[in-house]
């Protein structure tokens, strides 16, 4: 098995819809990796919880993944969302996403019904023995009911394809007692939006993160200040511009106010499927405003002026 290191900001992508959300949009797809990957983001992270991946069918799953793979064009690695509920159909998942060239796949552990450690060491194991691609392990307790010990993530890594994860847990001393002890069993990239600025001063080698899609270069800046140079001063101009955006996100239904997010900076990715409804105009003014007061252009007329 290849076991490539992702270093710097990995976009958490939406998937895009067509207007009226009932199918995955092919050209939306192309303009949201080309958006990101010329603001200097260095990976695509489609199908997690930020492509809304629970709403889709698995042909639509498919489909994303494909897509995604042939827009990066080999530019940046695509690390394919490729959890589900059963094991069968992640295994299914799972192997389609190396077939269409993803790196790796980022997997959830079921949902619903919280599994075991043991049953999870088992639907990892299989899926480890299905593919020849890395699993980055998806640490969302308050969606799974899932919490490791930090013991237990290095073993789950010891014991089978998984490589590396993507903490969006929110427990930044269980983030970094898994950095500090157990680096070399598996690599910790940081996955809430807000922890972002401490996990790279702290040594994170890597973050997939849902606003490196909407303001890309900003957050890429702030990769190379904290992770690359070791700016502290730079580090923390940027993020008090980035912050406050991040903050907005984490309060509001995140797969919406992402796509309100690309909308409003000119990379449109449709609407998110229902039952989500759209942001309401006074939300989606405050982040207009709050992407304004970063720097970043937008389109949004109405509130620019």
């Amino acid at each position: 098995m290849t076991t490539p290191q992702f270093t710097g900001i990995l976009a958490a992508a939406v998937t895009p819809l067509t207007a009226d959300g009932s199918a995955v949009d092919a050209a939306g797809i192309k303009r949201q990796a080309d958006h990101i990957i010329s603001g200097g983001i260095h990976g695509l992270v489609p199908g997690g919880s930020t492509g809304e991946f629970t709403t889709l069918t698995l042909d639509e799953r498919k489909q994303a993944t494909e897509l995604y793979v042939e827009a990066a064009a080999g530019r940046v690695p695509v690390i394919a969302g490729t959890g589900a509920l059963g094991t069968a159909e992640t295994v299914e998942l799972s192997m389609h996403a190396e077939k269409a060239g993803a790196s790796a796949v980022m997997i959830v552990p079921p949902f619903y019904d919280a599994p075991t450690f043991e049953e999870l060491l088992t639907y990892f194991g299989t899926v480890s023995e299905a593919i020849d691609i890395p699993v980055m392990y998806y640490n969302i307790p308050s969606a799974t009911g899932v919490q490791l010990t930090t013991d237990e993530l290095a073993k789950l890594a010891r014991e089978t394809a998984v490589t590396s994860y993507k903490d969006t847990g929110g427990d930044f001393s269980w983030f970094t007692a898994v950095q500090e002890h157990h680096a070399g069993d598996i690599t910790a990239l940081n996955g809430w939006d807000t922890l972002t600025f401490a996990a790279l001063a702290s040594g994170a080698k890597a973050g997939v993160w849902g606003t490196a899609s909407v303001i890309p270069q900003l957050c890429a800046d702030l990769y190379d200040a904290l992770a690359v140079r070791g700016d502290l001063i730079a580090g923390r101009e940027l993020w008090s511009k980035i912050f406050p955006i991040c903050q907005f996100l984490e309060s509001h239904n995140y797969a919406c106010g992402i796509k309100t997010g690309l909308e409003l900076v000119g990379a449109s990715a449709g609407p998110t499927r229902a039952p989500v409804l759209p942001l309401a105009p006074e939300y989606r003014e405050e982040l207009c405003t709050l992407l304004i007061a970063a720097g970043v252009e937008t389109v949004d007329a109405s509130v620019a002026a």
